[in-house]
């Protein structure tokens, strides 16, 4: 294998070096449930550390990469079945048909190219290399983020191991994490409730207080005290609990109850 050439600063770039990594990621692709043909698009093809193991998949493969300089030299590398493509993810324009997204994503545009996968179509799995810490925080280990939160009825989230610095090249100042991502065959929450459903979360994760209690009092004051006392009893959650230490079902539950509180309010025909 290659050693990669140092990455360009203005670009965030950190390859990926350490064969056991490569080999780990490479096997939690083949492991997923997706169809073993289905094609893959990866994020930041670099020099092709990746790439080129994923192409020895058989699989229809699409690699995009920000450097054109190295997009140019990848290209010359690889086969007919692999298509390199000199774009900015964040820029690129995903296809609705399914998909399974790979990558190493540079870590100072993890927040930025997270929500960009979250919002694109037709992937049905995504396995990404991210900050440890973010990707913990991803798939609730220690307390969820408010876009675990926003995003948790439609998609699964999985941490599947740590990643120490020393396996990029040059080498970032802190440990990467390996994460999954998959659609969830049956939301929890209909999609047509999305915007409602986002931005319920947003206003409870952000609400004040020293509880889940007293938040929801203030957050959510359309779901009645009592109903809340009882929820928190059925589920075994301390009334002083914050948002971040919530699941995803509790999250869905939490907003049927909103929804159950609000057509109380309404006023009968």
């Amino acid at each position: 294998m290659r050693t990669p050439r140092p990455g360009r600063h203005e670009l965030g770039q950190n390859f990926l070096v350490d064969r056991t990594v490569i080999e780990r990621l490479i096997d939690t692709v083949t492991g997923l449930p997706s169809r073993s043909d289905a094609p893959i698009i990866e994020i930041g093809a670099g020099d092709g550390a990746l790439t080129l193991p994923l192409e020895r998949l058989g699989r229809p493969l699409t690699g995009i990469e920000i450097d054109g300089r190295r997009a140019a030299r990848l290209a010359r590398r690889t086969g007919p079945a692999t298509e390199i493509v000199h774009a900015d993810f964040l820029d690129f324009r995903l296809p609705a048909t399914p998909y399974v997204l790979v990558g190493n994503l540079p870590f100072h545009q993890t927040t930025a190219m997270l929500r960009r996968v979250l919002r694109a179509p037709g992937w049905t799995e995504a396995v990404l290399l991210v900050q440890w810490e973010v990707a913990r925080r991803r798939a609730g280990v220690g307390g969820a983020t408010l876009m675990t939160a926003q995003w948790w009825p439609w998609f699964e989230f999985r941490l599947v191991s740590r990643v120490p610095a020393s396996a990029f090249r040059p080498r970032p100042g802190v440990d990467g994490g390996l994460m999954t991502m998959a659609r969830r065959s049956r939301p929890l929450v209909p999609v047509r409730d999305q915007r409602s459903y986002q931005d319920f979360a947003h206003r409870v994760f952000t609400g004040r207080g020293n509880g889940l209690e007293r938040i929801l009092a203030v957050a959510a004051p359309e779901i009645p005290r009592r109903e809340v006392r009882q929820w928190l009893r059925q589920h075994r959650i301390g009334p002083a609990t914050l948002p971040r230490g919530l699941g995803a079902h509790e999250w869905a539950e939490l907003f049927a109850l909103r929804d159950r509180g609000r057509q109380g309010l309404r006023p009968r025909q």
